[in-house]
């Protein structure tokens, strides 16, 4: 309650200086890979913005995130900031962010970008613009689909169809496949298919199973339904089988996402930046289309990536972060040099779709491209992160086999509505 009341009246620090000059706060979640970059480009806004002068705050993405949340309740939040596309909600149903809309249907036209309308709300209003998207597709290693003599995945490839092949690729340390009699589940050396969290799993198959979490207006649960019930089933009984880790099986690895790269997995459910783990690990691979669920219902998880704007930023200020955004949004070059670090596909449809983007590995980028046919985001609004929690808490521990898909959609239905009801009802 006490961080609501502080969100609602955030604040921003930077005021125009003077004589034509601003100083504008940005704020973005670095990283090794991408901080040279976002340096470079900041100089060279500045350099066809002289009057802009750009003061950032950075920190890695959980210290950033933490950090942000104590400077919106101080009133110190950056002018501008990047945000993880699942946030963007938060922020928004919170009162912290500007409006884009006008400014947005003044300066850009929708139809040049990727991702755009994943920032816009039940009413039609934008809060965001995206500065990189991330989209899910099915990543498969050539060389383990070749030792084990299986046809690499097709488009109009089911999750069914999926499974039959993670059967024959799931090899225990004796060197037998499960489709072989002697095949022992107790000694797993490679899965068929890793698979885990809401964005590279579970969600994926639900949606393609005409299921989900929540619904239209996304204040409602809608977790106890018989197509979910079907898309369980079907994850629980890949995981008893071990054709997939199950959540505590993935424990034993560095990460959750060490097990494509590092050759423990044949097939993974994967954003584009797991493109740059796999390049680096000189795997031989490439990307496919996700499956489709039985009824032919396809969906790829989509994450927009932002900028937003600070609600309290105004006049020069405000003025000067749409020049930022329109920088970023509009200036092919810049789309170019972002899309050069392999991390996000670019916004810019005519970037995204130039050979810049297109070259390179894996081969078949054109799969990210032609997902956006069928994306959706992951029923993101104001309290995401909570119902997260909740719904892994329950969903969990039927994929570890401790209670029934059953009583696990029920418990995760209840405990879901809760947060969405303490949030919205008041």
């Amino acid at each position: 309650m006490t961080l609501l009341a502080a969100l609602l009246i955030s604040g921003c620090s930077s005021q125009g200086k003077g004589s034509g000059e601003v100083e504008l706060k940005l704020g973005f979640y670095s990283s090794a890979q991408s901080d040279e970059k976002m340096q470079e480009l900041i100089t060279k806004f500045q350099e066809k913005h002289p009057n802009i002068k750009i003061k950032t705050e950075s920190s890695p993405y959980n210290q950033f995130f933490q950090k942000l949340d104590t400077q919106i309740a101080a009133e110190s939040a950056p002018d501008i900031w990047l945000s993880d596309g699942v946030l963007v909600p938060k922020y928004a149903e919170r009162g912290v962010l500007k409006d884009l809309t006008e400014w947005i249907q003044r300066d850009l036209k929708s139809e040049e970008y990727y991702g755009l309308d994943f920032n816009k709300d039940a009413s039609g209003k934008y809060w965001g613009v995206p500065q990189g998207i991330q989209i899910a597709v099915l990543y498969y290693n050539k060389d383990m689909f070749d030792e084990a003599q299986v046809d690499y995945p097709i488009e109009d490839w089911t999750w069914d169809d999926l499974k039959a092949a993670a059967e024959k690729l799931t090899k225990d340390s004796n060197g037998k496949y499960a489709v072989d009699s002697s095949f022992d589940k107790n000694k797993i050396s490679q899965y068929g298919l890793t698979f885990f969290s809401i964005t590279e799993g579970w969600m994926t198959v639900l949606k393609s199973y005409g299921g989900g979490v929540l619904n239209d207006t996304l204040d409602q649960s809608i977790i106890h339904s018989p197509e979910n019930k079907a898309a369980l089933d079907w994850i629980v009984d890949g995981m008893q089988r071990e054709l997939f880790p199950t959540p505590s099986d993935l424990k034993s690895f560095q990460s959750n996402m060490a097990l494509f790269p590092s050759k423990a997995a044949a097939m993974r459910i994967g954003i584009y930046a797991r493109t740059i783990d796999a390049n680096n690990a000189g795997l031989n691979y490439d990307v496919s289309l996700l499956p489709m669920g039985p009824d032919g219902i396809r969906f790829s998880p989509v994450i927009a990536n932002s900028w937003v704007i600070n609600k309290k930023a105004d006049g020069a200020v405000a003025d000067a972060a749409w020049e930022w955004v329109k920088f970023w949004a509009t200036e092919d070059e810049v789309q170019k040099e972002w899309a050069s670090l392999g991390e996000a596909v670019p916004v810019k449809k005519s970037v995204a779709n130039s050979e810049q983007f297109l070259n390179g590995s894996p081969a078949n980028k054109q799969a990210f491209l032609d997902s956006f046919e069928f994306a959706g985001t992951l029923d993101v609004n104001a309290v995401w992160s909570e119902w997260v929690g909740k719904f892994n808490d329950n969903i969990n521990r039927a994929f570890e086999g401790e209670i029934p898909v059953d009583q696990a959609m029920i418990q995760a239905d209840q405990e879901v509505q809760k947060v969405l009801d303490e949030f919205y009802k008041k």
